[in-house]
């Protein structure tokens, strides 16, 4: 048994609630049950205690969209780089990294990004992958370091013909390989999806080959309009937009996820929402990218299920809310946007975008739900309640927040001490690798 209490507990779900001096019992990979720190504490005597000091107790967060891949572009400079569009960009910068990742570099990618997430507070990653100089065998590198690491992890390669049909089928040979696996491996914390770049890079057939090498029962992880590029693209050789074009090949549905869907039309919306198809948002990277935005409060109103990610820009959820929370307002003229909305699809979209491919209930605090919690530093110098814990949180918290972290269970991070991880080795590991990769890359 463990419990996390003496603090701020917020159980997210149906039944938002803030316990003061609240506190989770955890029993093995699930909670338990939530309730008064004296109580359970009296109730739980022989029990391993997290002392929060009057900090958040909250779910552990989800990045619904990450490439763990870009972590050694992290301070990289590549001779002769000076893009003037997005495709500049793509080319000279992300499909040159990826072209020069080894299989092992993509596990040491992962050790540094598992880290991060854990540092941040984030329990479940969804991530997209690419190092086309290294396909077979890279998913399951990473999900070697995210078994090292205890990070719960979906899992896909992003297949692209931008390397020739050889790569392309070598991508979803490793998709389909990866999929089988985790469909056999019992723990919940490691699932597989079928990726796909962007339709763009994607050839009908290739589109066909994907869809039908796709085990039953899992999804698509893709790219969607995240720059006009895509669309013209779309326009010019299918005479469809991308949605609708993705439509037509039956890539959609209730297990797809949509990254980014700046360029999206009002019928591809409608598209969108009838097929059950989920999109993910990610405000840094498109602001970076000089992309656009997308237009995120439409969709909320039309039901459409939007979650947050990060595009690999950072591994903190709390600085991709910011972002999102002021840029829809700066693009909207509208100061009262994106309150409400941003804060749902960090908390409470991500968490149905996980409980879709998971088994156990992830992003609340609940009897029966996942073990995966995190606690932060955080003393509000106003009153907060579970009216306004939001507004406490996009202004009061960041990553660096997060002083103790428990993924199914088991404490990673406790007081921003690592638990049974030589961090330091990992890094230094790390940085041999990166600098390794960045001669390879100007060389």
């Amino acid at each position: 048994m463990l419990l996390a209490g003496n603090g701020l507990l917020i159980t997210r779900g149906a039944e938002n609630k803030l316990i003061k001096n609240g506190c989770a019992a955890i029993d093995g990979r699930f909670i338990k049950e939530v309730g008064d720190t004296a109580l359970l504490k009296a109730k739980y005597p022989d029990a391993e205690f997290l002392d929060a000091r009057g900090g958040l107790i909250m779910p552990g967060l989800i990045n619904a969209h990450n490439h763990i891949y870009s972590a050694f572009a992290r301070g990289l400079s590549i001779n002769g780089y000076s893009p003037a569009n997005f495709l500049e960009i793509l080319d000279g910068l992300w499909w040159t990294l990826d072209r020069h990742l080894t299989v092992e570099d993509s596990y040491w990618s992962a050790m540094a990004t598992y880290l991060d997430c854990i540092r941040n507070g984030c329990t479940t990653v969804f991530d997209h992958h690419a190092s086309y100089g290294g396909v077979r065998g890279s998913l399951f590198a990473i999900a070697d370091a995210a078994g090292e690491l205890g990070v719960r992890s979906c899992l896909c390669y992003e297949v692209s013909d931008r390397d020739g049909e050889d790569k392309a089928k070598e991508a979803i040979a490793e998709n389909a390989q990866f999929i089988k696996k985790a469909q056999a491996d019992n723990s919940d914390m490691l699932k597989g999806m079928m990726g796909l770049h962007a339709s763009f890079t994607l050839s009908d057939e290739t589109l066909a080959l994907c869809r039908e090498s796709t085990p039953e029962g899992a999804g698509f992880h893709i790219h969607v309009a995240e720059g006009m590029d895509d669309v013209y693209d779309s326009l010019k050789k299918y005479g469809k937009r991308v949605i609708n074009r993705l439509y037509d090949n039956d890539i959609l549905g209730g297990r797809t996820i949509t990254g980014h869907c700046i360029h999206v039309s009002g019928s591809e919306m409608d598209i969108i929402k009838q097929t059950d198809t989920m999109v993910v948002h990610n405000p840094e990277s498109n602001m970076g990218n000089a992309v656009g935005i997308p237009p995120c409060m439409e969709m909320m109103k039309r039901g459409i299920l939007l979650g947050l990610g990060t595009d690999g820009y950072t591994n903190d959820m709390f600085e991709s809310e910011k972002v999102a929370n002021i840029i829809h307002k700066h693009v909207l003229c509208d100061p009262g946007a994106a309150w409400s909305e941003v804060p749902a699809m960090l908390f409470a979209n991500n968490a149905l975008i996980g409980n879709r491919f998971f088994g156990a209930k992830l992003g609340v605090l609940e009897e029966g739900a996942a073990a995966d919690l995190v606690i932060a530093d955080y003393d509000p110098l106003t009153p907060m309640d579970a009216s306004n814990c939001d507004s406490h949180i996009v202004f009061g918290l960041s990553g660096r927040s997060i002083v103790t972290t428990v993924i199914n269970g088991v404490v990673k991070m406790k007081d921003r001490e690592f638990v049974d991880i030589d961090a330091a080795e990992i890094m230094a590991k790390c940085r041999e690798m990166s600098a390794a990769l960045a001669q390879r890359i100007n060389s």
